[in-house]
């Protein structure tokens, strides 16, 4: 079909009927076959009790007993409903999964309230939108039946293939095929589909790289419609051609994203810093083709050595900065006191000029520099008119880094491992990264700088739309479930990690991430402080974000080649500056400045007309909000799998080879082994533990032998051999190498009563 239920819905109004007619039109349908489609839909959902339809008119019907969420599963065959409203995630049961699978978008009824340390339980009602189109599978003969099987063990299911595919059966070598669904589950039919075409599994990086974008539905992405770009008048813009510019570069991959540019000067009480966007939302026409494009596409993703780009060329083309050339751009002038807090901004529509590129080679050679060298090393000979402002613009970011960590904002020192083949992914972007969490950089990485200075622009954005009620897209990020805190808080202090807690009891996300940083086993304390931070999510509310610092609002605008809320947001202030009534009438003398702050709390009127800000407030709209969020946790998935991929790759060579690692999980069934410099992780599963029986004690995540009291322990340092790994579905299969002498020792044996009572599982030597 050319619509999902999602797409149906998200076409009817709350509150009043809408005509078949226009719901064609909306969904864009002018065939008889896809009219003929609407109509099975519309009765399918009437007779849920979604819609109610009168003759050629039908109407949302609202049930809040209804949920929306997003199924995750696991190849162990738990489902769980992650709900969109942030809710409590719902346990759904295979029978109650209704032929959703893994990654499908669905509305979900709660059949059982959760209690203590239970979670809700509840059964899927209606498929909103199907997750997956296509698959990596391999071909198999099950009894009179040719299925293929999803290398995702996540996917709960085969799918059917007609005979004509069996010539992709090839049991004597191993192979992966890619599978496009034909037709879902239905009733008591299984789902179907067909073999599209084989893929290479040891074909080198290329063909790796094929396999990451197949399995990701990337080979066959919308081609952008064709456009014409708006011109730029010169009119109305302020000239900045003049103000020393710099373009802090950290990508190498090809078509990365464009970045915005920066300036600073001394005002003597403090520092005035520019930020310069390209501006791209300018030559757009809102909800034109290629808007409504760029909405769908949402973000630009990385795949390591190059990017599939948000912008089409054209718009790339004519946005990019050109050194020593003006170009237009989006400006913020941000007044800062000497401690770096901000005091206030004030937007405009500028033309810039930069000055130099400064990438990550000129700032190591910049800290290398002796101070009273006269010689300039080669890495910043370009640079040298410019040193003293790149010089300045690290004193400021340090400055506002240390307001960031003040406020509550955590760093980690999580990054991604230097495998060549990640390329930019080893490189965070130099926005919030919507993790809830900021990777730990040093003043030579050209992007832990400008990440520091856009955290002000984004500030004073959010604040500036929030405070004159136009219609942006916040980026807002909370606090951590408390709960969550103390369960990591008990593992530290279980592995004798000294903590101070508050006074009534509970311990901050900032207090474990500094009392982590200082320990032997910061690296795994630190991965089990991360789950439990949330996410940044996008919402029309205005809110806090934790990651920012911020308590009020904030809104991203700085970087529209990598995500779409910032052209949004651009596309809002644009409107502001450029219709914006400064005034209530003409016969009003007196104006206020709408591009600063001062005129806060000053305007009593209408800033825009109906005709400009009703298609925003429309536009601005729970599906879009979805779709943006939803594509925000598709490329965080998309690059933990194009890691997992490389980290596999790293680990086959070493087959057979002993090797140092340090324990990064335990569980009932085995532990987890991270593997520098890789990182890679496998499980050492408790099978192949022959010295003993071992118990899982949950508070304390370690396994302890019943009889030797050996025990494996969160963070400890242990010798693995890597026994088997499976590149495919990522799986890396280790086995610990176990000392001769197994005497009682101070790291390696605890007393029978270590208190953990009731969470102590019997795990025999081959049970999972």
């Amino acid at each position: 079909m050319k619509f999902t239920v999602a797409d149906l819905l998200d076409q009817l109004p709350a509150s009043e009927p809408l005509p078949v007619a226009k719901l064609e039109k909306a969904l864009g349908l002018s065939l008889k076959s896809d009219k003929d489609q609407l109509r099975i839909a519309l009765d399918g959902l009437s007779r849920l009790g979604l819609l109610e339809a009168e003759g050629e008119v039908v109407s949302r019907r609202v049930d809040d007993g209804l949920i929306e969420a997003r199924l995750r599963c696991s190849s162990k065959g738990f489902c769980f409903a992650l709900r969109d409203d942030g809710g409590e995630d719902i346990y759904i049961r295979d029978h109650q999964l209704n032929h959703a699978w893994n990654g499908d978008r669905v509305l979900v009824r709660i059949t059982r309230e959760g209690g203590r340390r239970r979670s809700p339980e509840g059964g899927v009602q209606c498929i909103l939108e199907r997750g997956t189109t296509a698959l990596l599978a391999q071909v198999a003969q099950q009894y009179e039946r040719l299925v293929a099987v999803p290398l995702d063990d996540r996917l709960l299911t085969t799918v059917e293939l007609p005979e004509v595919d069996s010539a992709h059966l090839n049991p004597e070598q191993e192979s992966v095929v890619e599978v496009r669904i034909d037709r879902y589950p239905v009733g008591q039919f299984a789902p179907q589909g067909h073999v599209a075409r084989s893929l290479a599994i040891n074909g080198g990086p290329e063909a790796d790289l094929d396999l990451l974008i197949t399995k990701h539905g990337l080979g066959d992405l919308p081609a952008p419609p064709r456009a014409t770009l708006k011109s730029l008048p010169e009119k109305g813009r302020t000239d900045l051609t003049a103000l020393p510019t710099l373009l802090l570069e950290g990508w190498s991959g090809g078509e990365a994203p464009l970045l915005p540019a920066v300036s600073l000067e001394d005002t003597g009480e403090g520092w005035r810093l520019w930020v310069h966007a390209p501006a791209v939302a300018e030559r757009l026409s809102f909800a034109g083709n290629l808007d409504l494009w760029l909405r769908e596409a949402a973000e630009a993703l990385c795949l390591g050595p190059r990017w599939l780009p948000l912008l089409t060329p054209a718009l790339t083309k004519a946005a990019a900065w050109t050194t020593g050339e003006g170009q237009a751009a989006l400006s913020v002038a941000l007044e800062l006191d000497r401690q770096g807090v901000l005091q206030h901004y004030s937007f405009s529509r500028s033309t810039v000029s930069v000055g130099a590129r400064v990438e990550a080679r000129a700032l190591q050679a910049l800290a290398e520099r002796k101070p009273k060298a006269r010689t300039v090393p080669a890495a910043l000979k370009a640079l040298k008119d410019q040193l003293p402002l790149l010089e300045q613009l690290i004193d400021v970011a340090g400055l506002l880094r240390q307001q960031r960590r003040q406020a509550g904002s955590i760093d980690l020192d999580l990054p991604t491992p230097p495998i060549e083949s990640l390329g930019d992914l080893t490189i965070p972007p130099p926005d919030e990264t919507r993790e809830g969490w900021l990777v730990s950089l040093d003043d030579t990485s050209p992007f832990a700088l400008l990440r520091e200075l856009l955290i002000p622009a984004h500030r004073a954005l959010g604040r500036h739309l929030a405070a004159l009620e136009l219609p942006a897209l916040y980026a807002t990020n909370e606090s951590p479930d408390p709960a969550d805190l103390n369960e990591v808080a008990k593992a530290a202090l279980a592995l004798e990690i000294p903590l101070e807690l508050s006074c009534d009891g509970n311990a901050s996300a900032l207090e474990l991430a500094t009392a982590f940083a200082a320990s032997d086993r910061s690296r795994v304390l630190q991965q089990q402080l991360k789950d439990t931070l949330r996410p940044v999510q996008l919402s029309e509310v205005p809110g806090p974000n934790e990651l920012a610092g911020e308590d009020t609002a904030f809104a991203p605008w700085t970087q529209p080649g990598l995500h779409y809320a910032d052209i949004w947001n651009q596309q809002v202030l644009v409107l502001l500056l450029t219709e914006g009534k400064d005034r209530p009438s003409v016969r009003h003398k007196t104006r206020v400045d709408l591009a600063s702050d001062s005129c806060h709390g000053q305007v009593d009127w209408p800033l825009l007309a109906p005709s400009a800000l009703i298609p925003f407030q429309e536009a601005r709209s729970h599906a879009l909000l979805h779709r943006l969020n939803t594509r925000s946790r598709f490329v965080k998935e998309l690059h933990a799998d194009a890691l997992a991929l490389a980290q596999a790759r790293q680990a086959e060579p070493l087959v057979g080879q002993t090797l140092h690692g340090v324990i990064s999980g335990v569980q009932s069934y085995g532990f987890f082994v991270e593997v520098p410099p890789s990182q890679v992780e496998g499980l050492v599963h408790v099978s192949s533990l022959k010295d003993d029986w071992y118990e899982y004690r949950s508070r304390q995540n370690r396994l302890v032998g019943r009889k030797n009291r050996r025990t494996y322990m969160l963070g400890d340092s242990v010798e693995v051999v890597i026994q088997k790994v499976d590149v495919l579905r990522h799986q890396i299969d280790l086995v610990v190498i176990q000392p001769e002498d197994v005497e009682a020792g101070a790291s390696s044996v605890v007393d029978e009563s270590d208190g953990d009572g009731a969470d102590s599982l019997p795990v025999t030597s081959g049970e999972d």
